[in-house]
C-alpha cells in the first residue's frame, strides 16, 4: 500500500505521527525507534512563559485508558527556539514537524507563534484550544464559538504557516465548530484532544490526580474520536489529523475510514514506546492483506460505504 500523501503543501511519507504531549520534543522516543521513518510528530505544547506543571500525581490508569493532569508543563518558547527546534531540524530529513501551542487568549496565541515563526526546524502549527480563557472567568477556547472563532483569527494573522486546530470532542456540534475554524482560516484539524474525567482513590477518598480532575485518554476514547472525525469531514474539506485511542493499525483504518488523512499516536507510547512503529508496520501489512493500492483509497471511503 502507497502511504504518501501531499498535504499542507508537503509531502507526509506515511500517515503515522506521534501526538502531542506524548513523545516531548522527539529525542525522548528517538532512542527506542527512528522517528524519521514517521509521517511526522507534534511536539509538546508551548505556551508564553516557563511552566512547571501540575502537583503530582499526574497521571492514573483505568481499565479503558488513563486520565492525566501534567498543566502544559514546557521550557517555554525560547528554549523552544533555541535548543527543540534546532535539535528536529539537525534530526529529521523526512519526518514532519507540528508545533503545538497553548495560551489563555486569542493574543497569547498570536504573541507564541511571532516568537517561534522565523525559526527552522517545522512545518506547521497545532493549536490547543482547550485552555481556559482567563479573560473570560476560565471559559475554554474550545467550547465557546466566539473565543475560538478569535483564537484562529489571531494566529491566522501571525504567521503563514499552516494551522491545524486541536479540537475538544465535549461539544455539542463539533461539525459545527470544525466549520467555524475553517472560516477563520485553518488550514487542518486535529480531532480530538481528551475528554474530562475524574476518578478517586476508593481507599482516601480523594482524586487520584494531584490536581483533582484530569484529560481522559486511551482506548476508551476511540469511538469519540471516529465519531467527532466523521462529523467534521461531513462540514469541511481541510485534512484531518485523527488521535484519540489508537493502538493498532485497525485503529488507524478507523480514523482513516471516518476522513482523517493523517493519524496521531498518543497514550499507547507510554505503554508501548515503539507503538507508533508498530502501528506504521502493521498498517503496511493491513493494506495489501486488503488489496488496497493506496491509503488514500482509504480516507472517507467508510462515509459512503
Amino acid at each position: 500500500m502507497h502511504l504518501a500523501q501531499t498535504l499542507l503543501g508537503v509531502e507526509f511519507q506515511n500517515p503515522v505521527l506521534l501526538a502531542s504531549g506524548t513523545c516531548g520534543y522527539g529525542a525522548e522516543l528517538d532512542g527506542f525507534f527512528d522517528i524519521d521513518s514517521l509521517g511526522g510528530l507534534v511536539i509538546k505544547a508551548v505556551t508564553a512563559d516557563v511552566r512547571a506543571g501540575n502537583p503530582a500525581p499526574r497521571v492514573a490508569e483505568f481499565p479503558a485508558g488513563m486520565i492525566n493532569s501534567v498543566g502544559l508543563a514546557n521550557p517555554g518558547p525560547e528554549v523552544v527556539r533555541t535548543e527543540k527546534l534546532p535539535w528536529l531540524a539537525r534530526r529529521l530529513a523526512r519526518a514532519r514537524v507540528l508545533v503545538n501551542i497553548a495560551g489563555r487568549s486569542a493574543d497569547e496565541y498570536g504573541e507564541i507563534i511571532r516568537s517561534l515563526d522565523d525559526v527552522a526546524g517545522f512545518h506547521a502549527y497545532e493549536l490547543n484550544v482547550s485552555c481556559p480563557n482567563v479573560k473570560e472567568g476560565g471559559a475554554i477556547i474550545a467550547t465557546r464559538e466566539d473565543l475560538l472563532a478569535a483564537a484562529v483569527r489571531a494566529a491566522r494573522r501571525a504567521t503563514r504557516r499552516p494551522l491545524s486546530i486541536k479540537l475538544a470532542p465535549n461539544v455539542p456540534d463539533i461539525g459545527r465548530m470544525a466549520a467555524i475554524c475553517v472560516d477563520e482560516g485553518a488550514d487542518a484539524l486535529t480531532l480530538v484532544n481528551t475528554m474530562p474525567g475524574l476518578l478517586f482513590d476508593t481507599g482516601s477518598r480523594r482524586p487520584v490526580l494531584g490536581a483533582g480532575s484530569g484529560g481522559m485518554s486511551g482506548p476508551g476514547l476511540l469511538p469519540i474520536g471516529v465519531h467527532a472525525v466523521a462529523q467534521a469531514r461531513r462540514r469541511v474539506a481541510v485534512p484531518i489529523l485523527g488521535v484519540g485511542g489508537i493502538r493498532t493499525a485497525a485503529d488507524a483504518v478507523q480514523y482513516l475510514l471516518a476522513g482523517a488523512s493523517l493519524i496521531q499516536i498518543g497514550t499507547a507510547s507510554f505503554a508501548d514506546p515503539r507503538a507508533a512503529e508498530r502501528v506504521l508496520r502493521d498498517l503496511k501489512g493491513w493494506g495489501s492483506a486488503h488489496g488496497i493500492g493506496s491509503v488514500t483509497e482509504l480516507v472517507g471511503s467508510g462515509l459512503s460505504a
